[in-house]
Order: C-alpha cells, then structure tokens, then sequence
C-alpha cells in the first residue's frame, strides 16, 4: 500500500532538550492511525512538527518526516503553508478555542476556499452549505449566519471538521476532538470521521489518551510514553494481544461495567518530565514487571509479527516469562468474544 506520511528516526528538542525520541511512524492512504498516550506522552508534538508548527523554541534536530515524497522538515515556509489546508487539515480540541468568536460560521468555513484556491464567493457559500449538511448539521442555511456562542459544543466541533474539510484534504489530523464533548455527543463525532474517511477516502492520524476512543475509529495504534513510541500494531494486536506493560496499563483503566472489582484501575505513579531524560526505561519507574536492566538501558523495539513491536525487555529471548494480568486477561477474552458476536451479526 502507498505510504502518505513517513516518519524516519525524528527527534525533536525544545530549548535544546529532547522531548520526543527518534519516533518512527507510517501512514499508508485510506487507513487510520491512532496514537495514544497519557497528557505529555508527545502525541502533541509530534503533530506540530508534521505541520510545521513547533514555534521558535521547537526543532526537528534528526530524523525525516516525509509527506508524499517531500520532506517537510527542510521545507520552506511558504511551501508548507501551501500543503496546510489543502493537503494536511486538523480538527484541535476545543472547537470554542479554534474557532473566531466574531466570525459568522459560513465566513469561517468559506474562508479557506477564497484563501487557498480563490474560488468565488457563491461558489465557495454553496460548497459551505453542502459541507455543513455533510457534517450532520440541520437548516445549513440558518447555520452561516450563525456565530460560535450560538451552537452547542457538538455542533461546533461539527463546524470545525467542516473546515477542515473545506480544502479536500488527504491527511486529516485530529487531536482528542471528543475530550470537550459528553459520551453521547462523543460516539456520534467518532462515527462521523469515521464515516467521513471512508466517504472521501482520506488518511486519518487521531490522537487521544483514551484507548477506548481508539477501538471505535483506528486501523492501526501507536501508544507513546515519555516521548518514544513503545508499542505498535494492528487495531486487533493491540487490543487482544497487547505486550507491552503500559499498554497493559491503558488497557486496564478503561471502565468496564461487566467486571466485580468496583474500583477503577490507575497506572501508579506520573509520566516522567520530558525535560529530564532518564537512563534506561522510562517507564521503569512505574512497572510493576521492570527487570534489573530497565533502570540501565532503554528497550529496542522487539518484533512480534510483521506490524506489531514493542519496546520492552520481557520481549527478549532472556527475560522471565511475565504475563498480562488475569484481570486483563479476562477483559480482553471478553471484548474479543464481543467484537466476534459483533462480526457475525453483521
């Protein structure tokens, strides 16, 4: 399949200190890609590199990020701004944020059209209209002239994959676009992109920290710790056949209504402070299954399969044997035995 994106051993500094380490990611056309992580995992980061984006303070130092064949990372100013719309789009977080408070709906969406491609502005209105009902929003026409305080949070971040849209993208970014909006409103955002792509055909990158979010859209996962991809797979390797012990951990502290512990699992301990590198293993500190070497030399990625890796020493030939715990063991029995009944009803 045709890789659109690539990302070749890329670190980034900010102020000189790393943040993210040589980070290897690929996205083929037509597929989704989650990333997960805890809050300053680098999920973040790694999207302001691809778009240019990490300010004054921020810099690719090594590696490549490779869109359609172009390096993005020597990639003057002005010919990235030309990929920015038309190429890359994304869908931020807080639609009430990302969006002009004194700017009618219609105006922000049109507006990248008249920027881009200096298309007409009738042509442009009615490409609006039709992007707005493709959205799901009811009485387009109403909604042009409406401004951001006037929608309600669903609605808005509607109006913010609108815009996105509005230059026919291939790449959608989308950075934890449900976290703002309630459980019900969530699910119909997700089955919107999901639909959207397979639609329009586009590529999706989707970042979240919620694993769950990941189950209901991605084809393939990234989980990320510390500024370092740790582990890597199919939807289902991840899910149903997870090796590395913070994914075990992210796993184990989605809600699980079918389960008779009443507590809600947490991974103990915070996610380390990517100014301050740590010798070996950054997630030593925090699992449970660390071995001696943990503390002393940071895990190669193992191969598992030909798409699933995970960087962790219990993958080496040499570790003790160490399992998933029994709890999660019986989790993932059951979601599996739910994705089949799912399957076989459709």
């Amino acid at each position: 399949m045709e890789s659109l994106l690539k990302l070749e051993h890329v670190t980034i500094c900010y102020n000189g200190e790393p943040v993210v380490h040589d980070v290897d990611l690929k996205l083929n056309k037509g597929e989704i890609l989650g990333v997960v992580g805890e809050s300053g995992s680098g999920k973040s980061t790694i999207i302001k590199a691809i778009m240019g984006l990490l300010g004054n303070e921020g810099m690719v130092t090594e590696g490549d990020i490779w869109y359609k064949g172009k390096n993005v990372v020597d990639m003057p100013e002005k010919e990235l701004r030309r990929l920015l719309g038309p190429e890359i789009a994304m869908v931020f977080q807080d639609p009430m944020t990302s969006l002009d408070p004194t700017m009618t709906i219609g105006k922000q969406i049109m507006e990248g059209m008249l920027w881009h491609f200096k298309m007409p502005k009738a042509e442009a209105y009615q490409k609006a209209l039709k992007l707005l009902e493709e959205v799901g929003i009811t009485d387009a026409e109403k909604r042009m002239k409406s401004y951001p305080h006037q929608l309600s949070g669903g609605m808005r971040q509607r109006v913010v994959i609108a815009i996105a849209l509005s230059c026919d993208p291939d790449l959608l970014i989308c950075d934890e676009p449900t976290t703002a909006l309630d459980v019900t409103i969530q699910a119909k955002i997700l089955e919107l992109i999901r639909s959207i792509q397979k639609e329009r055909g586009i590529s999706v990158i989707y970042i979240t920290h919620d694993l769950g979010v990941v189950a209901k859209v991605a084809d393939y996962v990234d989980v990320m710790y510390a500024g370092k991809i740790v582990e890597t797979g199919t939807i289902d390797e991840i899910f149903y056949d997870p090796r590395h012990p913070y994914t075990w951990g992210l796993l184990s502290a989605m809600p699980d209504l079918d389960t008779a512990d009443e507590r809600l699992y947490t991974i103990p301990g915070s996610p380390p402070n990517l100014l301050h590198e740590k010798a070996g293993d950054a997630f030593a500190p925090r699992n449970k299954y660390a071995l001696e070497i943990d503390d002393e030399i940071d895990p190669p990625m193992f191969k598992i399969s030909d798409t699933h890796f995970a960087a962790t020493w219990l993958l080496d030939p040499r570790a003790p044997k160490v399992e998933m715990p029994p709890e999660l063991k019986d989790r993932v029995a059951r979601m599996s035995a739910e994705a089949k009944k799912i399957e076989e009803a459709e």
